[in-house]
């Protein structure tokens, strides 16, 4: 497994998920509410050790060579994952998605999270621009990408978890986009 670089912001420590981590993944992501919001790709009901199978044939194999995936940790409890960002070379079409535990929404976790991760992508990872995606009709997920300067650049046909989803939004930020908006 690749080591990549683990960020501190202001609350949050986003740093590789480690087997150890499984535990708390799985108390916060096999939920239904945190689940329904993603791509159809991922099960539902969730499988038993499916977060370790994951791990295991999904992101030690790839990590830091063509994607990344941080664990999100508090700051005052840092041996409990709460969420994750990932980002990947190849956008699907997009390039970095994220998940946050319920009892965590709606404080800023995730805009404070991803943008260390949008500043590795775009200085060290050397990405021109980045796509994002959510499920049309996810706000929080929405909210994300505008305080994070994305501009929405179109509507399609995906199917969710959630059978209520029925279209994504996509948006887009570029390298450019971003620097700006960090200097200003």
């Amino acid at each position: 497994m690749e080591k990549i670089p683990t960020f501190e912001t202001e609350r949050l420590i986003l740093r590789e998920v480690r087997y150890e981590d499984i535990p708390s993944y799985e108390k916060y992501f096999i939920d239904y509410e945190v689940i329904s919001h993603l791509s159809a790709a991922v099960p539902w009901p969730y499988p038993q050790n499916g977060v370790r199978q994951f791990l295991d044939e999904m992101i030690y194999p790839h990590q830091g060579v063509d994607q990344w995936l941080w664990g999100i940790f508090e700051k005052k409890n840092p041996q409990e994952l709460i969420g994750t960002v990932h980002l990947w070379r190849q956008g699907r079409p997009e390039h970095r998605g994220f998940w946050l535990g319920k009892p965590f929404w709606g404080k800023g976790y995730m805009t404070e999270a991803v943008g260390p991760v949008m500043d590795y992508a775009f200085n060290e990872l050397g990405f021109e621009k980045l796509v994002f995606a959510n499920a049309r009709g996810n706000q929080k997920s929405r909210r994300v990408k505008e305080k994070t300067g994305a501009r929405l650049i179109g509507v399609k046909p995906t199917k969710f978890v959630s059978p209520e989803y029925t279209e994504s939004e996509v948006w887009e930020l570029t390298k450019s986009e971003w620097l700006a908006r960090q200097s200003s």
